[in-house]
């Protein structure tokens, strides 16, 4: 974790660290086919801790963030979520994942609902809370992204930067205990995603706990409180943003920090 000054909400952030991690992945193994994945992944993130997986395209970054809440099953080895185990199917599944947001690299927000509605379906179909009581939080958690303005209107009427940042709120609405995030900028224009970076930043800043798969590495070495670096379906590396773009301890990660900074 890094190093904070322990006043107002940061002393929670600093005593979370102290406590047992909220997801521990354990000799996680995955083949697509012939094709060995993940091999034995190990990782552990704490509470409030932001952890962003980079690596070269294949290296399974991808795969491993989705068996985090199980889009993707695996075949040895164990995740659990604040102590509980992942389990395979069922309601205890359908229960788990509801504590896990999930932003993709496409939006998948609802075209027939407005974007109200599309934060708030979680909450009332999921959570069971009451319509005026998931509007307002709804209402507040767009506000917090900067889209409030277009609550009434559909989603294929706004950018997509903005659509991105409703998914963000849409997984919020859920108030999950960790969010995962796919490649969420990668689908959009380059003015549109420092929008939605910045919005990663600030839930970073507010203690969210954080599992990000990006190319990003101006938001990895601001954000991060680790990073991990990943290829051909192995752990290589796992260091603080500064000592691993500073001082990669592999050839494999050096070499791919000279292409991808020299670009």
């Amino acid at each position: 974790m890094r190093a904070q000054v322990l006043v107002g909400p940061q002393v929670c952030r600093y005593c979370a660290a102290m406590s047992e991690p909220l997801v521990v992945i354990d000799k996680v193994n995955k083949h697509f086919g012939d094709l060995h994945v993940l091999k034995d992944i190990d990782l552990s993130i704490d509470k409030g801790e932001v952890v962003i997986l980079i690596g070269p395209s294949g290296s399974g970054k991808s795969t491993l963030c989705r068996t985090i809440n199980r889009l993707e099953t695996f075949e040895s080895g164990s995740i659990t979520i604040d102590g509980k185990t992942l389990p395979d199917e069922g309601k205890e599944l359908a229960d788990l994942r509801a504590d896990v947001g999930m932003v993709f690299q496409s939006f998948n927000l609802f075209a027939h609902k407005t974007i109200l509605e599309n934060v708030t379906l979680g909450p009332i179909k999921v959570r069971k809370t009451p319509k005026a009581e998931a509007d307002k939080r709804a209402l507040e958690l767009l506000d917090r992204v900067g889209v409030a303005h277009q609550k009434d209107k559909y989603p294929a009427q706004l950018s997509g930067g903005q659509q991105q940042r409703v998914a963000i709120a849409r997984s919020l609405a859920m108030n999950p205990k960790v969010m995962l995030f796919d490649e969420p900028t990668s689908a959009l224009d380059p003015e549109m995603v420092n929008e939605v970076l910045d919005v990663m930043v600030q839930l970073a800043k507010e203690g969210m706990t954080m599992i990000v798969v990006t190319h990003e590495m101006g938001f990895a070495r601001k954000a991060a409180d680790k990073v991990v670096f990943l290829a051909d379906g192995e752990i290589v590396e796992s260091n603080t943003p500064n000592e691993f773009f500073s001082n990669p301890t592999s050839a494999r990660a050096k070499d791919f920090l000279s292409k991808i900074l020299t670009h």
